[in-house]
């Protein structure tokens, strides 16, 4: 395939021969009846075959995850697609499995996310826009029961809900923080009851989070009965199944439930779905569609949102634990263009060699590879290769990486596909099957709600102390009270630093973690830790990827990355 020269992901993506998305379920054994298409590139695999699998046994887990993100990329999504066509390269039967893009980062500043170059998957226009309508499901379960509750009270309000302790806003998936905080039902007796409310991104929704940890229709529905809405004049909680919304919300999303099969530009399949938010929600994909995966592959490649410090940290602690996974191994990707911006590097002098500046940044990677150590999963680092690297700077990380007892690959499969990844597939095919992996979450389920954040500040963050309202701690307190102590924390933080600080790059230690919000998802079965400044929902930035965005002459999309 060699270089890509000056070819744009979509036009790499546009001319790439794609087989009929029936062919590519014939390969992984799914009969035709049972998938059901979407066009000629595009399927949901049926319930009933996904039922049908569930004595076989499992494939091998892998997850890929990264540094912390800067502006110079990592490249996570396109290391996770070009490792599983790697491992197709070298004779092993793997699925790729990545969550479904957001429309808000994609009009915002992140651009699209089916990787890149020449490790994708396609169609890359449909998986970056409405694709299967998943996402435009989730947005209508959960303003449907937004609406259930502001029409609940108007009929006078059964339930006693007390409308200042409404706790369900509204959704849309797009980055607008107009919607932040609003006021609503204004305009006279016939609207209803005026009262604050406000608006997240659909990625951050719980019913987002159901859908991505329930095990099947039946689980999702009575996960949708557990969200908690509001609370009464007593304090006692108000569930979306004593509004009757379960249901409802159950049918909108029968077939959003179902995981959607595509395939890499190498035609390997690749399943596409769910995509909760990584820094606000638990940043993985579904559980069904991994679970799905491990019944039809031997290797199944997985990645978790932004760095180790909030994806891989939530897959291990709230997907691996709920779900009964256990990862046989872990990817960590890292470039030496990041490296260097962690040592303190401009972006616009990245260009330049500085191994002393890639030396110094590695302490940010060293981290994250001994993070996940803690887990008990060995881990590899894969260096996504850039035209501007030298080999003082690649060799400059292999040798740092050596001293942690692990091992650095170059990988140059955005420039050339499988090819360019296959020392990095023999590697983890080793890795994984040498046995190492001792999976077990961070903290066990019955420690304190306010100890586990504490446990995932010091040991993960590296922070010295966790500072919390005495509102806050006394909220925990009483969902402790209630029998939600054995939940699992979800950290909503930047995903720029181990810090709450998004500027404090490298590996920061002694830093406070403040904690300013905590919210109970009881249908997920989390609870989400709101630090810093963190936002559930984001703006746009001053210049848009969307002004770059068009339909050109022929018709097709350009401006998508």
């Amino acid at each position: 395939m060699g270089n890509t020269g000056f070819k744009s992901d979509i036009e790499i993506a546009r001319a790439a021969r794609k087989l009929p998305i029936l062919e590519i379920g014939a390969s992984l054994g799914i009969p035709a009846e049972e998938l059901l298409p979407y066009g000629h590139d595009k399927a949901k695999i049926s319930a009933n075959f996904i039922a049908a699998q569930k004595g076989k046994k499992d494939g091998r887990l892998i997850l890929v995850t990264a540094i912390n993100p800067t502006p110079a990329g990592e490249g996570k999504t396109t290391t996770t697609v070009g490792l599983g066509d790697g491992l197709n390269r070298i004779g092993k039967k793997a699925i790729v499995c990545i969550r479904e893009a957001s429309l808000g980062p994609c009009f915002g500043v992140k651009g699209g996310a089916a990787g890149g170059g020449y490790a994708q998957v396609v169609p890359m226009e449909d998986i970056n826009l409405h694709f299967t309508g998943d996402f435009h499901a989730i947005t209508s379960a959960h303003n449907l029961l937004a609406a259930l509750i502001d029409n609940h009270i108007y009929w006078g309000n059964e339930q006693n809900i007390d409308i200042r302790r409404i706790a369900w806003r509204r959704v849309m998936d797009m980055n607008d923080r107009a919607l932040r905080d609003i006021v609503c039902s204004l305009g006279g007796v016939a609207n209803g009851f005026p009262r604050e409310a406000g608006f997240d991104i659909t990625v951050a929704s719980e019913v987002m989070a159901i859908l991505c940890l329930s095990e099947d229709l039946a689980d999702l529905e009575k996960r949708l009965g557990n969200i908690i809405v509001g609370y009464r004049r007593d304090k006692s909680p108000v569930f979306a199944r004593d509004i009757k919304a379960d249901g409802a919300m159950a049918v909108l999303l029968k077939d959003a439930i179902q995981p959607n099969l595509v395939q890499t530009l190498e035609n390997n399949p690749a399943f596409v779905h769910g995509g909760p938010f990584a820094n606000i929600a638990h940043g993985c994909n579904s559980v069904v569609a991994t679970k799905t995966a491990l019944k039809l592959a031997d290797y199944v490649v997985t990645e978790a949102g932004f760095g180790a410090d909030l994806g891989a940290e939530k897959f291990f602690d709230i997907k691996c634990r709920k779900a009964g996974l256990k990862p046989d191994a872990a990817v960590i990707v890292a470039t030496a263009r990041a490296m260097k911006m962690n040592g303190g590097v401009k972006k616009d002098a990245l260009g330049e060699e500085n191994i002393a500046a890639v030396r110094k940044g590695c302490a940010n990677l060293g981290r994250h590879v001994q993070n996940v150590k803690k887990f008990g999963v060995p881990v590899i680092v894969a260096i996504n290769h850039f035209s501007s690297d030298t080999e003082g700077e690649i060799q400059a990380i292999k040798d740092y990486v050596a001293t942690l007892g692990a091992q650095a690959v170059l990988c140059r499969h955005w420039a050339e596909g499988s090819a360019g990844i296959e020392e990095l597939a023999h590697k983890v095919v080793a890795l994984a099957e040498s046995g190492r992996s001792q999976f077990a979450p961070l903290y066990p389920d019955d420690m304190s709600l306010f100890h586990k954040i504490e446990t995932i500040a010091k040991d993960i963050y590296h922070a010295s102390e966790v500072i919390a309202d005495k509102s806050v701690r006394d909220q925990l307190h009483a969902w402790e009270a209630q029998g939600y102590g054995n939940l699992p924390i979800c950290m909503a933080k930047t995903q720029y630093s181990f810090s709450t600080d998004p500027n404090l790059r490298g590996a920061p230690e002694g830093h406070t973690v403040p904690v300013r919000e905590v919210r109970l998802s009881a249908g997920a079965g989390f609870v989400v830790v709101i630090t810093g400044e963190i936002m559930t929902m984001p703006g746009l930035p001053k210049v848009p990827s969307s002004e770059r965005i068009f339909l050109n002459e022929q018709g097709q999309i350009e401006g998508l990355f």
